[in-house]
């Protein structure tokens, strides 16, 4: 035998379609008693609505908060990136620029090994013995050429003796491509973090300081 009650779709239906059902039957609310969500007993479908709408304020409360934070990351990361770019405007000399770049990324941004090299000639004979001029293989120099984003995560297969310090020991890698008509160069930042740089994450503030390295490094090149 088929049931009359109706179902919850249908009892669902109703109330959309009869919005002025509970003002008509005011009593029923004072009557109705729910399963309490923080625990056992009941609590009145008023009670149960206060408490529905106290969860949905924590968790809105909770999204603002993490929005905040980010905000506040993202504006103490621009006021780094603009003071590099401040830096390399003021350096007056190759060694001053390549020494302000290495502490800016170490003292702001926590980078603890940098390393830069340049395939591009030298516009000036003094500056042929910089380390950054050193010989690069020509498998650092085909696998820059295609690189369109800043790679972020483990040593993706390429030999970086000499870039670092003695004795470094990175575990991941942030590398990115300097660039004006065409690519001269690579920025080699690393930490003995894995977990440091890391595949999926942003890469905004990367991409732009390599466009500001490359920027300011163009006027030394030949």
């Amino acid at each position: 035998m088929e049931s009359t009650e109706p179902s919850e779709d249908q009892v669902i239906a109703y109330l959309h379609e009869h919005p002025q059902f509970f003002a008509r039957q005011a009593d029923l609310l004072a009557e109705m008693y729910l399963p309490s969500p923080h625990g056992s007993g009941t609590v009145s479908l008023a009670e149960r609505q206060q408490l529905a709408q106290r969860d949905r304020i924590r968790v809105l409360e909770a999204k603002l908060a993490g929005l905040m934070r980010f905000g506040e990351e993202n504006d103490a990361t621009s006021d780094k990136v603009h003071r590099l770019s401040l830096g390399l405007l003021a350096a007056h000399n190759l060694e001053v620029l390549l020494q302000l770049l290495a502490h800016a990324l170490r003292e702001d941004f926590a980078v603890p090994y940098v390393g830069l090299r340049l395939w591009d000639s030298p516009g000036n004979a003094a500056y042929e013995g910089n380390a950054a001029f050193q010989p690069v293989g020509d498998d650092i120099r085909s696998w820059t050429q295609k690189l369109v984003a800043p790679y972020c995560g483990q040593q993706p297969g390429l030999a970086f003796e000499g870039w670092f310090e003695e004795n470094a020991t990175p575990r991941s890698y942030a590398l990115v491509a300097l660039r004006g008509e065409s690519v001269f160069g690579l920025l080699a930042m690393a930490s003995d973090d894995e977990a440091r740089f890391y595949p999926d994450m942003g890469t905004l503030y990367l991409k732009r300081i390599g466009e500001l390295v490359s920027a300011a490094l163009l006027r030394y090149l030949d």
